[in-house]
């Protein structure tokens, strides 16, 4: 899995998980968001995925 460079609006983890499942980015924002509503640590998931998970390798 990579952090998506296409599919970007913070740091490309929603994305670059929409492109792993073959889902639309916007769908995996909005239940990322949904998610991040209820208690539980979804921010520190992001935040951990978007340090841990390399970026998506350029395309020549």
């Amino acid at each position: 899995m990579y952090r998506s460079r296409e599919h970007r609006m913070l740091a490309g983890v929603c994305g670059g998980l929409a492109d792993k499942m073959g889902l639309p980015p916007t769908l995996v924002r909005i239940l990322w968001l949904i998610l991040s509503l209820f208690p539980g640590p979804m921010w520190v998931v992001y935040v951990v995925m978007w340090v841990l998970v390399p970026e998506e390798p350029k395309k020549y």
